[in-house]
């Protein structure tokens, strides 16, 4: 697929996929990797936590269990959103491509990039979008 850079390409993922993963979701809502999922989640769209000790205890948000990989998901995933550092992105590839449905999208949060995991990505039919905020984008262009 694609490495998106174009407004009209974010505004459509936005608009098409509604079910998203966020690897390293936090459970403080004064970080963005909680309050960027909770704006979404109070946007109508569905919030899957991936952070291995917060599945470990068993905690839930936004009515979803948090798991502690991206291949434990059972339901098809839209969008896998990041929140790890540059440096920690490709450790998620292998996860990734563990999904049992491939997600359409892979969103690394603003600051965060990674061309060579992007672009094998991309390789394998995944959209990537880099250095955006998910948040941001869609208040934005919504």
């Amino acid at each position: 697929m694609t490495l998106v850079t174009q407004t009209a390409q974010v505004r459509q993922i936005l608009t098409e996929h509604k079910v998203i993963a966020v690897v390293g979701f936090h459970h403080d809502a004064m970080k963005p990797a909680y309050y960027v999922p909770e704006y979404m989640h109070r946007q109508g769209y569905t919030i899957i936590p991936v952070n291995p000790a917060l599945a470990a205890r068993g905690e839930s948000y936004f009515g979803q269990k948090a798991v502690a990989t991206l291949a434990e998901i059972t339901t098809p995933v839209d969008i896998v959103d990041v929140f790890r550092r540059s440096d920690k992105v490709r450790e998620h590839l292998p996860d990734i491509l563990a999904m049992p449905t491939p997600p359409k999208v892979v969103w690394l949060q603003l600051g965060i990039r990674d061309d060579v995991t992007a672009r094998d990505l991309a390789a394998r039919g995944i959209d990537v979008v880099q250095d955006r905020c998910l948040l941001a984008d869609h208040r934005a262009l919504l």
